[in-house]
């Protein structure tokens, strides 16, 4: 036996990787499967439609339902709750509960609330105490109750570029280069009036493609996201022409976050780059230039199919 059980737990389970170590008052049942190099600590229940992968954390106080999938390199923190039935009533039991997903790498802090049927996305993070009541895409942190949006794992923020430590010594138009590829953060002429204020820029000089569709996204509640998905070949151009957001941007490598508070400031979106809107302010308006008509096709929505569309095109060239 290449795994370790301690004797005051009661694990039925055959289906145990190597060097993976549950410990004291643990119960495991009979159909659960677990991954090697494991770490269950004390008090952990497991019931018998659960899979558990490689390199899992699982901390004191967790309860893993049927239902539970979870994946290689997670961490779960002590008390976090899952449930497996939306509308439970006591000797009533649903024809299946619902199935919730931990992807891989993700993060599930102390005390946080898992509802049935979620699926926590690749890398993603949630805060201790967070009610979790849909699903969290990749890389994404969130907290509170219901849990929201706050920000990404391992995004640099992209400041636009002060020459000098001066902004003045530069005069727009001008752009700058952000940590992912491709994608560059750019300045407008701002001219101001007693009258009102005026901003210009011009297609193919300061907005690097000719566009050939726009559109305003307003009216998002700031706990909202939008975007988050990559164009195989349509480049787009953003501008919050009122209030303010964030807009990141993930080559696939690196990861980048770039506020836009003025109608003077933009940012370029290349082909295979993708992008996610958040943090919008009540009053925010988000203008879009995209280079291309609409086509369903163009998108690709899923953050793990563009991953390995990134390596595909990578071995390519």
């Amino acid at each position: 036996m290449d795994f370790f059980i301690h004797t005051l737990s009661d694990v039925q389970t055959k289906q145990i990787g190597s060097g993976t170590r549950i410990w004291q008052f643990c119960v495991v049942f009979a159909g659960a499967k677990i991954g090697a190099n494991c770490n269950i600590c004390a008090q952990v229940l497991v019931e018998n439609d659960v899979v558990i992968g490689d390199n899992v954390t699982i901390k004191s106080g967790v309860q893993l339902w049927d239902g539970v999938r979870i994946e290689d390199n997670v961490f779960i923190g002590p008390n976090a709750t899952f449930t497996n039935d939306i509308f439970p009533r006591s000797k009533v039991f649903p024809e299946q509960f619902l199935q919730t997903v931990i992807k891989a790498g993700a993060s599930i802090g102390a005390n946080a609330t898992i509802l049935p049927g979620i699926l926590i996305a690749e890398g993603a993070m949630v805060g201790a105490g967070a009610v979790v009541t849909r699903s969290v895409p990749p890389n994404a942190i969130v907290v509170g109750n219901p849990a929201r949006i706050i920000g990404y794992t391992n995004t640099k923020s992209d400041e636009f570029s002060k020459e000098g430590g001066n902004a003045d010594k530069r005069k727009p138009p001008f752009f700058d280069q952000t940590s992912v590829h491709g994608v560059t953060t750019h300045k407008f002429p701002l001219v101001p009036d007693i009258r009102g204020n005026l901003t210009v820029g011009e297609f193919e000089q300061h907005i690097p493609f000719l566009p050939k569709r726009y559109f305003m996204v307003f009216n998002v509640p700031s706990k909202e996201t939008r975007g988050e998905h990559a164009h195989r070949v349509c480049h787009q151009f953003l501008i919050c022409v009122r209030g303010n957001c964030s807009v990141l941007a993930d080559d696939g490598m690196n990861r980048t976050e770039v506020l836009l508070e003025s109608p003077d400031k933009g940012i370029y979106l290349p082909p295979m780059v993708w992008g996610v809107q958040y943090k919008y302010s009540d009053d925010a308006v988000l203008l879009v230039f995209a280079s291309h008509h609409y086509d369903g096709s163009d998108y690709i929505r899923n953050y793990s199919e563009f991953l390995d569309a990134v390596k595909q095109q990578s071995s390519t060239k």
